[in-house]
């Protein structure tokens, strides 16, 4: 929006010649997000202090979790105001994709801000149903599936990395697989968003990846040396991922152990829809699933503890998910928290390769 102002009332200006530039938007962005966070958050940790508005913690969580009991809660919500004005101010609003990663991030975010107003009103750690909560980011995924193709930004295929023009048209199953996408995506981050810190900076490394391969998939040039994609309009993501990473950093400065405020299920579920969207508007799902592998333990890590207790009575951890694993094991919080981030960052660095392994 701000570049359609700057055009229309200040063709000739040096600015709006800066503005033109997708990389200088990208670093605006972030910084604005950065700043916008850094100079609300505080005053909304201090609402929530004065209104006792804090975090709920599970009965059967580690004991040392018990201490967290009454932290400011929904932080997200500040991410959530951030990554919208954005989207609206940064990114060029005649885009398609940009409209359907707000919509994403918005939709999950309302979800998530359902379930953290019900577990705060209940005073217990249950929130949305399950299958409630499911079925709304089920919604919210067809419609951007359906949304996405409709328009002509994205068809219905699979792309491999390291392979050159490998792709596999899967029809209509494609609805199945950006289900899949979105909300595995979307579910991940929550499940991961479980000690201070933990969940935040490998949302930022993914996002970075992302955003790199955005810009790639929307210059030409580059996509054509690199063997990727070319999709129109894709480099405007890059914005509005950089705006992500910015408002992600700030967050960090409160979230940062001893967390003084933590981003809820508004944040985890509007982050994480916007990682899966992002991915498959530029048709590099299993990137994302090789950049964001951290999630992908923590999700794997509840899905066999549930199956294998059921089945057995057994359990494979002795808490899922795995962050706890290692909490129980006598790990302390600090240290699960920085080896995470060690594995986010490896696994951040293996999914650039493939920009160039191809």
């Amino acid at each position: 929006m701000i570049l359609y102002f700057l055009q229309n009332y200040f063709p000739e200006h040096l600015f709006t010649n800066l503005f033109r530039y997708i990389s200088f938007r990208a670093f605006a962005a972030a910084l604005f997000s950065f700043l916008f966070v850094t100079y609300f958050m505080p005053k909304f940790i201090r609402y929530f202090r004065r209104e006792a508005l804090g975090q709920v913690v599970r009965d059967d969580g580690p004991q040392s979790h018990f201490q967290k009991k009454g932290t400011p809660t929904m932080g997200g919500l500040i991410i959530l105001w951030a990554g919208t004005l954005v989207g609206v101010i940064f990114c060029r609003v005649d885009q398609a994709q940009i409209w359907i990663l707000l919509f994403s991030f918005v939709a999950s975010g309302a979800v998530g801000f359902w379930d953290d107003y019900l577990k705060m009103a209940k005073k217990n750690s249950k929130g949305v149903s399950f299958r409630i909560k499911m079925l709304s980011l089920a919604a919210i995924s067809l419609i951007v599936i359906y949304w996405a193709t409709s328009s002509g930004i994205i068809r219905p295929l699979v792309q491999l990395p390291f392979f050159k023009n490998f792709q596999l048209d899967v029809g209509m199953w494609f609805y199945l697989w950006g289900f899949l996408v979105i909300v595995g995506s979307s579910n991940a981050v929550n499940l991961t968003d479980g000690l201070d810190g933990l969940a935040i900076v490998p949302v930022m490394t993914t996002a970075f990846v992302l955003m790199v391969i955005s810009y790639v998939a929307g210059h030409a040039l580059f996509s054509s040396y690199l063997s990727i994609s070319s999709l129109q309009g894709s480099g405007e993501m890059a914005v509005f991922l950089a705006g992500i990473i910015g408002s992600g950093l700030g967050f960090l400065w409160f979230n940062s152990h001893p967390a003084q405020v933590f981003m809820g299920d508004v944040g985890s579920l509007s982050l994480g829809a916007v990682l899966g969207t992002s991915a498959l508007l530029i048709h590099q799902e299993i990137v994302l699933f090789i950049s964001g592998f951290l999630f992908v333990m923590e999700a794997l890590s509840v899905i066999i503890q549930v199956f294998v207790f059921k089945s057995s009575k057994k359990r494979v951890f002795r808490m899922a998910p795995l962050h706890h694993h290692f909490e129980l094991a006598g790990w302390p919080e600090p240290k699960v928290i920085v080896r995470f981030w060690i594995l986010s960052i490896i696994f951040a660095v293996i999914a650039l390769t493939t920009l160039k392994l191809r």
